[in-house]
Formats: structure tokens, sequence, C-alpha cells
């Protein structure tokens, strides 16, 4: 099996990047109209940016309002808004949903695609996916496309707007990236563009994690206080691109798995996709037998920065049998992420794992007050 590595074409990240938009549409050689598909928040923040800098560069650009999920319906609505202005490209401005939908319009148009996030909540802009969802909000698949982004322009002045949990909790979908992609390599499973892993995965995975332990807390300091510092633009690439590159080119395992399992259980819904991914972390760490230090180490880092330490924090103060055993049976369903450790991963040994992470929770967080 080949190794494959895939990256987004330009990443720029920086205080006002989003002035830089044209621009760089300009020096990819992106010319014509825009279509921008922006979330509320985002249209009302950037639209002034937008209108000076477009008219600057000698680019047009036409905006439609996301509607609220990425969903087969959106995507058809996206399609046809763009071929009515005689889009040449794709911007999408938002959440994680408002870019999942401008990826899927895109790829389904054959344009080039331009992602703005208006928060480090993922690692989800810079990737060659998008998540679809039902009209109602019920997860219905993943789509994949033949390549990343052509461009994505992360504005930390936007970003350090944005509510600090959402900061709090792409620093939990960059947690597993390092664990995940270790595993993925030592199982010799494929990456999630259907390769082996690159040592340049490797290192960024682990770079990921590093900087994660050095500078998480600083940055939710700088966040709170809305402040832009080093700390804060350092955390904010490693939430965006450093665990991008690494979930992609490195691997998946157990920790986004668990995060599927816990979608079977109603009381989690209203946790964010990296906090349920943060406690699926200390979950794979459990299952693999990680030394108690490595456990500590990532333990002590989710206290330090708010993220969950236990089951009762994502809302299941009572986890019965049953439920446990509808949770892993979905996590380890055919085609998860789960089956690539180097081990076989079953409901029952899962469903251990989940309980005993949780107990290792309480009592480190017992330990610290």
């Amino acid at each position: 099996m080949l190794t494959v590595f895939c990256s987004p074409a330009r990443y720029v990240q920086g205080r006002d990047a989003t002035r830089s938009l044209a621009s760089e549409l300009s020096r990819l050689g992106i010319a014509g109209r825009a279509l921008i598909i922006a979330s509320a928040s985002a249209r009302k923040a950037l639209e002034p940016v937008w209108r000076e800098t477009f008219q600057a560069a000698g680019l047009d650009y036409a905006v439609m309002d996301f509607g609220g999920e990425c969903s087969f319906a959106e995507i058809s609505r996206g399609k046809e808004e763009a071929r009515r202005v005689s889009a040449s490209t794709i911007v999408g401005a938002g959440g994680g949903k408002t870019l999942d939908a401008a990826r899927a319009v895109a790829a389904e148009l054959e344009l080039p695609v331009a992602c703005c996030p208006t928060a480090a909540s993922s690692d989800a802009p810079c990737s060659a996916l998008s998540i679809i969802y039902t009209e109602g909000g019920v997860f219905e698949k993943c789509l994949y496309y033949r390549r990343n982004p052509d461009l994505v322009i992360v504005d930390s002045t936007i970003i350090v707007r944005a509510p600090v949990r959402l900061l709090i909790a792409g620093m939990g979908d960059a947690l597993a990236t390092y664990f995940e992609a270790d595993a993925t390599i030592r199982a010799h499973r494929k990456n999630v563009v259907g390769g082996l892993g690159t040592i340049a995965a490797a290192a960024i995975s682990e770079l990921c994690y590093k900087t994660l332990l050095r500078d998480g807390l600083a940055a939710v300091a700088a966040a709170r206080a809305g402040a832009i510092t080093p700390a804060l633009e350092r955390i904010i690439e490693a939430n965006t691109l450093l665990s991008g590159l690494g979930f992609e080119s490195g691997g998946l395992a157990v920790a986004h798995s668990v995060h599927n399992g816990l979608t079977a259980a109603l009381e989690t819904h209203d946790r964010l996709h990296g906090e349920k991914v943060a406690f699926g972390t200390l979950v794979q760490l459990v299952l693999e037998g990680r030394p108690s230090s490595t456990i500590d180490e990532a333990m002590g880092f989710c206290l330090s920065v708010g993220l969950p330490l236990t089951l009762a924090e994502l809302g299941l103060q009572q986890l019965t049998r049953d439920k446990a055993l509808a949770i892993a049976q979905r996590a380890v369903a055919a085609g998860e992420s789960a089956h690539n450790e180097p081990f076989e991963v079953t409901a029952e040994n899962l469903m251990d794992a989940i309980y005993a992470a949780d107990a290792l929770g309480a009592a480190f967080r017992l330990r610290a007050s």
C-alpha cells in the first residue's frame, strides 16, 4: 500500500486575515464571481470587508445565507444559486456545517473552494470531506472529495470573538489527533484518504499534541480576555491546521468512534463534537493500556482547559449497562475507525474501557481538587 499525504493548497492565518481573501484567490489564479455561502453571524461581521477588498482586487461576489443544516436539500439550493449567479468559485464562511455545505457545492460543480471558519472548534476546515445531516439535524453520511480546499483563511480577529467553549472543544478534537494517528500507523491501517500515514503526518500529529500541552491554558486565558496572543495563534493553528493534516493523513481510531457511539445517547446531543472526542481519547488510552503517566498527562490537560473527564460531564450521570453496550456497539460498527487499532476492538472491551476511563477521570478530578 502507498503512503498518502493531503492538505489544502494554501493556508492563511492571522489578525484580520479576511482582508486577504480576495487577493489570495487572485494569487491562486481564481477569477470571476465568488458565491459566498455564509452564516448570519459571518455575514454580519465580514460583509463590509468583502465589499471593500473584493472591489479592490477586481473580483465580484454574491452571498447566499446558509440555511442551518448541511443537508442534501441545502446543497441542492447552493448549486442552484451558484449556477444562477454564474459563480466560478465557492467560499464558505461560518461554522463547520456552513463550510461542509460550501465544500459539497464546490465538489459537485467542480469549482474551487475557500473555507473561512469563524471558530477554531474543529479540524474540518482543511479537510476533503463533509458530514451530511437530514434537514432535522440527524447524521446521514459522510461525503469524500477528490481534493482538499484550495484556500483556508483563518481570521484570528473573528476567532477570538467566538464563545471560548468552541475553542476548548477544538482542543478536545485536536487532543485525539496524535493518539489516533499513532494507533493507525502502528497498525498499518489506511488513513482517511486511503493510504498509509507518512512520517510527516506522524510528526505533525505529535507537534499538535505538544502544542496543546504547552499553550492550551494560556490560549484559553487569552480568549477569555478577548486578546490575540502568540499562544492563542498557536492553538488556533493546532486546532485547525495541525489537527486537520494529522487526522486526515495520519488516521482515526477509537477516540472518534467513541464520539460516534455517544450519539446513540440522547443525553449527549447538547455536547460539542470536541468535548465527546476528548473523552473518547481517554477511553482509547485506557483501552490501549497506555502508561498511567500518559493517561494522567492527557487528563491533566483536559482538567486545565475545561474538557470533560467523566461520563457525568457528558450528561450520562447514570450509564446503564444496556446503554453502554449500545454506545459501544455503535462505536465498533463495520467501517468504524475503532478497527484501526493494532488489536481487535470489540463492544465488550470498549464498554469496559468506557467505564474504566470514567472511573479514572473521577478519581483524577478528586485528587486535583
